[in-house]
């Protein structure tokens, strides 16, 4: 590649940065099958690719090269248009890094521009090798970067152009791949400390559509990926778990604040579908903790990796003891009603870690827990949770939120060994709320204790 630059220079910006691409294209076919392992693009090539695609200058006294809006989107079909006729997936791995790889230099800048604008196009596009790259690249990469592209693509398809939301669903069929990371980098981005970082309706529905169709959806990049134990530093969670409970359990008092009249069943007036949503999204997570035990038992990985990670469980209840002092100080709900939220979101909480423990998606001590949630108001069903052994539950038929209280149940018990779990149907219709009952069957939780399993809604 060292000869081509001379050959390049001449050429307008668009003629030269297509032929780079032909020639990086060659480059790095050959590059793969001479075998060697790693295959490594050199760094002049990264230097080319850094001057005549993303047009950073080579040195002080060259003139930046700029494209102009049509040239650029004419650059954006013609790489569409390359990743897509390349059959191989090393080579198109390969390419896609030499062009996005961070390397912590002013070009990086133009790299996240290049690579929003390219990988929105291929959503419109439907360019499933671009979303399969744009998959790894979200897996190898820092979380700030990859909380940019996220708010790239939310912004484009959920905020500048009405009705484009379709277009973001659809690719749950083309690649579940890059919707497991694009999962996991929205709950990243969307953390409910603030209204600016509460993800958008149509995000949201369009999320919880897709966990609900198949829950196996945010195990897929753990499924696929060989785990080695040497992660990328501050790269996203290996699955989106631990942010979706994050947003199940704040939801009903992070949707409240500046809000008006909250209702009782935890929307408010002004957002009557959020309740619902965050209930069977609640219902998915707890769904996905079920397929966990076998899924690690064949990895050999049970009781030794945890997917929910107590850092991660930690601020959570630091951010919910700050909620919760919040919402006893709001004057535009009754006590009763902030009371209703309040238990409702430490309902979910203890649901949330009881069945993570019971199926291995958290390793915690008791005694770990316990000073966890410390600082948290007194509930009975989290009370429950943090004084007994560990729950297995060898049948959970599918509630409104958790568990029926119409089916009848296996009683809960602690176990030496992890009992086997029948798997979970992917497409489980939510059941009817159970408003008539005012009072539920008790579920045995250790000898002589009563268990009253409240469904949160």
């Amino acid at each position: 590649m060292g000869d081509i630059r001379q050959s390049l220079l001449p050429r307008d910006v668009l003629s030269a940065a297509k032929e780079l691409l032909y020639h990086l294209d060659i480059y790095i076919c050959n590059l793969v099958q001479s075998g060697r392992q790693p295959p490594q693009v050199d760094s002049k090539t990264l230097e080319l690719v850094e001057e005549f695609i993303l047009h950073a200058p080579k040195d002080r006294n060259t003139p930046a090269r700029r494209m102009s809006a049509l040239q650029e989107l004419q650059l954006l079909e013609i790489m569409c248009s390359c990743f897509q006729e390349q059959s191989r997936d090393t080579v198109r791995q390969l390419m896609f890094s030499a062009l996005f790889s961070l390397q912590g230099n002013q070009a990086d800048e133009s790299r996240m521009a290049l690579l929003g604008k390219l990988v929105s196009m291929a959503i419109a596009m439907g360019r499933v090798p671009i979303l399969e790259c744009a998959a790894s690249w979200l897996q190898r990469n820092h979380r700030v970067y990859c909380v940019r592209l996220a708010q790239v693509l939310v912004d484009d398809y959920c905020s500048m152009v009405p009705g484009s939301v379709p277009t973001l669903q659809n690719i749950h069929s083309a690649s579940p791949r890059f919707c497991c990371q694009f999962i996991t980098a929205v709950t990243t981005l969307y953390d409910l400390t603030s209204e600016e970082l509460t993800p958008p309706l149509e995000l949201l529905q369009m999320i919880v559509s897709w966990i609900q169709d198949d829950p196996r959806l945010v195990l897929i990049t753990f499924l696929n990926t060989p785990l080695t134990g040497n992660q990328p530093i501050n790269s996203l969670d290996v699955t989106p778990l631990g942010g979706l409970v994050r947003w199940c359990v704040k939801a009903p008092l992070a949707y409240r604040r500046d809000k008006k009249q909250t209702l009782t069943n935890g929307t408010t007036e002004s957002e009557p579908e959020v309740g619902p949503l965050f209930s069977g999204l609640h219902l998915s997570v707890l769904q996905v903790f079920m397929l966990l035990p076998n899924i690690l038992n064949e990895k050999g990985l049970f009781g030794r990796l945890a997917l929910l990670q107590v850092d991660s469980l930690a601020a959570l209840t630091s951010d919910l003891s700050r909620l919760l002092d919040q919402a006893d100080k709001h004057t535009h709900t009754s006590s009763a009603d902030t009371h209703t939220l309040s238990q409702l979101t430490l309902d979910r909480l203890a649901q949330a870690l009881q069945v993570a423990m019971a199926n291995g998606a958290l390793l915690c001590s008791r005694e770990d827990l316990r000073a966890i949630c410390s600082r948290l108001p007194h509930n009975n069903l989290l009370q429950l949770v943090l004084s007994g052994p560990v729950m297995y539950y060898n049948n959970i038929h599918t509630p409104p939120m958790a568990f029926s209280p119409h089916a009848a149940h296996s009683p809960i018990a602690s176990h030496p060994t992890h009992p086997a779990h029948p798997p979970i149907p992917p497409h489980t219709p939510l059941a009817p709320h159970p408003s008539s009952h005012p009072q539920y069957p008790a579920q045995p939780f250790m000898t002589g204790m009563p268990f009253p399993y409240r469904p949160s809604h």
